[in-house]
């Protein structure tokens, strides 16, 4: 799978995942911060539910806070993340 497909998959895993009805795959900046007061302005709760969508659909772990932190700055990080943990594995 490629970075971009990544991407992608990440943010249909997202939306489907955090229940956004009102956002498409197309309205996801890949750049955009996921959390804060711009990009998809999800919330602490979101970061809970993200850990397990993450998890569920990659099969990736986030150990702790302060590796979500890393790994969720935004949808492009976040596949930089996925791809880094499976190279590990």
């Amino acid at each position: 799978m490629t970075k971009n497909e990544l991407e992608s998959a990440l943010k249909v895993a997202i939306i489907d995942g955090l229940r956004l009805e009102d956002v498409t795959v197309e309205d996801i900046d890949s750049s955009a911060p996921l959390f804060g007061d711009s990009g998809l302005m999800l919330d602490s709760l979101d970061a809970v539910e993200l850990v397990v969508v993450v998890e569920k659909h990659f099969g990736v772990a986030i150990a702790d806070a302060e590796e979500a932190r890393k790994a969720f700055t935004s949808v492009s990080g976040l596949a930089d993340f996925i791809i880094t943990r499976k190279a590990q594995a």
